[in-house]
């Protein structure tokens, strides 16, 4: 099944009882058994829910792994996966990675003694300098937020089996529609599905795909004892999205590479990280795992004022801490999705105070190239 044809009829489609083409919203809590013990596959909502399983499903199908999880929000998912683990254990972060997930490590996993490391995972040597005898995952996102910096998935998987290590991906800028990471060896797959899964600025959700049964049992369990599961219509809600998903990541990236080549043409514009970029470090990589570059893009315009500046005065890019939507949406990383880094931090891995992050949508480039250019000239 082709990868079109696989987010409209992956995991399960329809209603067998009622012949309708659409997964049914289960709103329901609980479930009648026959006796005691004997049910129909589902007990309570919390541990299992049909419209739920018919998401988990499908994203467990268009990842390629053994089971799927749908959780209520994207740090759900993370801090349910960062569960597995126990006091004293040791996490290999990706350094640039997103600021929630920076903070929830920081702030409040170290409070029950994770220990972390945040290293350039773009280089395999420091990798592999940051292992620790009790280290027991390398985690990664690829491309970053908000740089874009690539780490090659299948070096990193081959290290990570040389050492006994949990291999963990977060894919939600490339979604699996452009990566795949369980076909280059990680044995764990995220996604904020609140970006490009749901793609409509509607929804907010998690999701997770493990590629053994051993992870899938131990990570459901986990679900189950600490409940962070997603509701039925919002499960749903993104299943509807993620039918379209193709279409609208391959309509975003031709829009982006257009915008991008207008960036390049403005004076105010430098620094532009694009993984689809050939000048771009680690452009080679990513052109080896993916099949996109997707529709982030971040640049610098040179200062907090000129930043200040452009998000005055636009009209088609909207404001707004998120990504993946069928409208434009900017963002100045320093101020809002990595405000909870350091300054200091933030400085060392190249997050400026005029960087700008750009999420491209659906609209007519043309009227997002000359909405930049009108609200630059201020």
């Amino acid at each position: 099944m082709r990868r079109k044809t696989q987010l409209i009829h992956g995991g399960i489609t329809g209603d067998e009882h009622t012949g309708a083409v659409s997964v049914p919203i289960y709103q329901v809590s609980t479930y009648k058994q026959d006796g005691v013990g004997q049910h129909k596959g589902y007990e309570y909502s919390r541990t299992g829910n049909p419209t739920r399983h018919a998401l988990e499903e499908l994203i467990k199908d268009i990842e390629g792994g053994k089971a799927g999880f749908a959780f209520g929000s994207g740090m759900a998912a993370i801090t349910s996966v960062l569960m597995l683990y126990k006091s004293g254990d040791h996490i290999i972060f990706t350094d640039d990675v997103y600021g929630g997930t920076y903070r929830l490590v920081s702030n409040v996993l170290n409070r029950f003694n994770l220990d972390v490391s945040f290293v350039d995972t773009s280089d395999q040597a420091k990798i592999k300098e940051a292992i620790k005898p009790n280290t027991k995952a390398i985690y990664v996102e690829t491309p970053t937020n908000p740089l874009l910096k690539v780490t090659d998935l299948q070096a990193t998987a081959d290290l990570a089996k040389e050492h006994g290590l949990t291999f963990i991906v977060d894919n939600t800028f490339s979604t699996p529609y452009w990566q795949n990471p369980i076909d280059h060896g990680a044995d764990i797959v995220l996604h904020s599905a609140t970006k490009y899964l749901g793609g409509h600025s509607d929804v907010v959700a998690g999701l997770v795909v493990v590629n053994t049964e051993e992870l899938a049992s131990d990570l459901h369990f986990i679900l189950n004892s600490a409940g962070a599961v997603l509701g039925p219509q919002d499960s749903w809600l993104l299943m509807r999205g993620i039918k379209t998903l193709g279409v609208r990541m391959e309509e975003i990236e031709s829009n982006t590479r257009e915008f991008i080549s207008f960036l390049q043409q403005h004076p105010q514009v430098t620094n532009i990280y694009y993984p689809g970029l050939e000048s771009h470090n680690g452009h080679d990589t990513h052109q080896k795992q993916a099949r996109g570059a997707g529709g982030m893009v971040s640049f610098d315009v040179g200062s907090d004022e000129n930043a200040e500046k452009l998000l005055t005065n636009l009209r088609y890019f909207t404001l707004a801490e998120s990504l993946g939507a069928v409208e434009s949406l900017i963002s100045v990383p320093a101020k809002m999705t990595h405000a909870s880094i350091p300054k200091e931090r933030r400085a060392e891995l190249g997050i400026t105070d005029g960087l700008v992050r750009v999420s491209i949508g659906l609209e007519d480039v043309e009227d997002l190239k000359e909405d930049f250019e009108k609200a630059l000239r201020g």
